[in-house]
């Protein structure tokens, strides 16, 4: 089996651009004049109208387009000949596709990771919430068993490491710490959350928000070593959208960082860690 991974928006737009809209006005009688939609029209499609890791929904939609132009103009009405974004609502109906926002998610004990699914890269917010108790961790948001593994790595890490949150591990046994990933239905597993985790658990012993605009995606061992993580491409491209400007990834990610194209990591500052106390060190 090969695993082919999904096209990028900017791959997607210029398929649409190239392939896909020629193919529609040809299919439905159109002229090239008579029907024009901008990148910023169909970036809007591909971001709001779609959730796919190919192009089969984004044609659906430009053919959604083209028939409605066509009965137009064998019923002689206006119509506009350029579809900018202010006119998808007229044509294609409300948008069905959401992505999550950085900003509105400061507190303590919420961090920004990033994840790759077959849609592509996505960003997740882990929240924990620390409570008077004995000790003990709880989870919901149905986590996969390699995402539990890794948060109970985490918490023993700490337990093992208390000065990290600023505690000592006796009053660490006198708490408990609940870890929420949100989106409950949506099954999320992996090992590349482990991290986020780790810092998400410290932010919330320390009562402390980590800095606004970073996100974050690496695998943690039990000695705090910090392991590299696939998808990379996808998960900045994530980040860019969500409006995050500071990613922090293992030291040995640099070279998949290296490969990307500029257009795509403008803007973004990268921190290369090799332990969690370089990911806690970066984030306050």
């Amino acid at each position: 089996m090969i695993n082919v991974s999904g096209y990028l928006a900017e791959e997607k737009l210029q398929i649409a651009r190239r392939y896909l809209l020629p193919k529609q006005l040809q299919e439905h009688g159109l002229k090239a004049d008579e029907l024009e939609i901008t990148d910023e029209a169909l970036a809007e499609i591909v971001d709001r109208y779609t959730h796919e890791s190919g192009v089969r929904g984004l044609e659906k939609q430009i053919a959604k387009i083209a028939r409605v132009t066509a009965k137009k103009i064998a019923l002689g009405q206006e119509f506009p000949r350029v579809i900018e974004p202010s006119h998808l609502r007229e044509y294609l109906g409300l948008p069905t596709s959401f992505h999550d926002d950085v900003k509105g998610n400061e507190g303590a004990g919420v961090v920004t990771g990033l994840a790759w699914t077959e849609m592509g890269g996505e960003i997740l917010f882990v929240e924990s919430q620390v409570s008077e108790g004995k000790g003990n961790l709880s989870m919901t948001g149905n986590l996969g068993d390699v995402m539990k593994e890794s948060a109970q790595i985490a918490w023993q890490y700490i337990k093992a490491h208390p000065e990290l949150a600023g505690t000592t591990t006796a009053e660490f046994m006198k708490k408990d710490i609940h870890v929420h990933v949100p989106e409950g239905a949506v099954p999320k597993d992996g090992p590349s959350a482990g991290i986020t985790l780790v810092s998400s658990m410290v932010s919330a012993l320390r009562g402390q928000a980590p800095k606004q605009g970073y996100a974050m995606t690496g695998e943690m061992t039990l000695r705090g070593r910090v392991l590299p993580v696939g998808g990379i491409k996808e998960k900045i491209l994530a980040a860019k959208r969500a409006g995050v400007h500071t990613i922090i990834i293992s030291e040995e990610n640099k070279k998949d960082v290296e490969d990307i194209k500029e257009i795509y990591i403008k803007g973004l500052t990268f921190v290369y860690v090799k332990t969690i106390a370089d990911v806690i060190a970066a984030i306050f």
